[in-house]
């Protein structure tokens, strides 16, 4: 029976088909006792914060931050990532013309990832990406993982600056390749009148 090709395969399966669940077990406790705390930390932090700060004085910061492009695809991003976190920090677009609405959900839906070396909490559900880039850093150097957190949080800010401004001009040259300039027109009449996207301003 010990030299039965088929029951050595089937043996085989069984060992390591029972090997998966356990390293998938393995890795669910070292979540619950590391990455979960810290992640429930962190958002409780992030929530009291923007209650201590007040939600008009945000509103307020974040719209004064869509005025210029260069806030508008930096400090708005950002942002929205950390006090509202993914999938929720795209209603800050709800503050914008709508002519930027589609660049600036494009700059912050490209830093949820930049954003996980420093502030795990906003993008908890993505965190492999940032574990994946960091696992060769730990084992080879630990000490330069804090260095490396921080460059890819502001490689990530550049990034979504260019990405931002590339697709402001995309949709300025949609809009008028599609003839919609007077509808947009409309909108920006709209909103100087306070009229917001949800609600008035």
């Amino acid at each position: 029976m010990d030299n039965n090709p088929i029951m050595k395969a089937i043996t085989w399966v069984a060992e390591h088909f029972i090997g998966l669940f356990q390293e998938a077990a393995d890795s669910f406790i070292g979540l619950v006792t590391g990455v979960l705390p810290l992640l429930m930390v962190m958002l409780t932090l992030m929530y009291a914060v923007t209650t201590w700060i007040g939600e008009d004085r945000i509103t307020r910061a974040v719209r004064w931050a869509g005025r210029w492009a260069l806030t508008r695809y930096t400090i708005m991003p950002v942002l929205s990532v950390l006090l509202l976190t993914n999938p929720m920090a795209y209603t800050f677009g709800r503050f914008l013309p709508e002519r930027y609405k589609p660049a600036f959900y494009d700059a912050a839906v490209s830093f949820v990832h930049p954003v996980t070396g420093l502030f795990p909490h906003a993008n908890a559900g993505e965190i492999f990406v940032w574990t994946g880039v960091s696992a060769g850093v730990l084992q080879v150097a630990p000490e330069k993982y804090a260095p490396l957190a921080a460059l890819y949080f502001l490689v990530g800010i550049v990034v979504i600056l260019i990405r931002g401004i590339a697709t402001q001009w995309m949709t300025a040259m949609l809009i008028k390749r599609g003839g919609h300039e007077e509808t947009f027109k409309k909108y920006d009449e709209a909103y100087a009148r306070g009229e917001l996207q949800g609600g008035a301003a």
